[in-house]
């Protein structure tokens, strides 16, 4: 497990089985809660204090899932949301937030994020989130990998039908 900022890490190599969630919060009890939840699993836990090295990050490493205060000192979840839109490998959002309450949940989710979690965390919250979000997020992966498979199949198919 990963502790302090992530200034001049290397990149990881990608994990296509393993869970990997990147906790973004300038306040550093959040992690360490999250380094005591995921202390119980086989899980990486990646860590960033603000909306601008989570986006450094997340353009060099495949994570899956992140957990990002509602608030960051450059920004907050919506800005977060609005930048790995174009990642290739767009992780789901969980937005964290002492105040969650059934506005900030309604919002987080009309606008994509995938659920909210209150804080202070509790194991059982946080576990059974992330794993549903992990497995929601791998079945988006898997399905895209075959969707992109299908159409080079398709399309050599009706190539070489073409040329017959």
């Amino acid at each position: 497990m990963m502790q302090g900022p992530l200034k001049n890490l290397p990149n990881w190599p990608a994990a296509p089985d393993g869970v990997a969630v990147l906790s973004i919060s300038p306040d550093e009890r959040d992690h360490a809660s999250l380094r005591g939840v995921f202390s119980h699993t086989r899980w990486r836990l990646f860590e960033a204090p603000d909306c601008s090295e989570a986006l450094d990050f997340l353009r060099r490493n495949p994570v899956g899932v992140v957990i990002c205060e509602s608030r960051l000192p450059d920004g907050g979840w919506r800005d977060l949301l609005e930048g790995v839109s174009g990642l290739p490998t767009s992780p789901l959002l969980i937005v964290a937030s002492r105040n969650a309450d059934d506005a900030l949940w309604a919002e987080a989710l009309n606008l994509g994020a995938y659920d909210v979690l209150s804080k202070p965390f509790q194991m059982v919250e946080v576990t059974r989130i992330v794993s549903l979000a992990w497995l929601y997020w791998k079945e988006q992966m898997v399905s895209t990998e075959r969707m992109a498979v299908g159409a080079e199949w398709d399309g050599a198919v009706r190539t070489r039908t073409a040329t017959a």
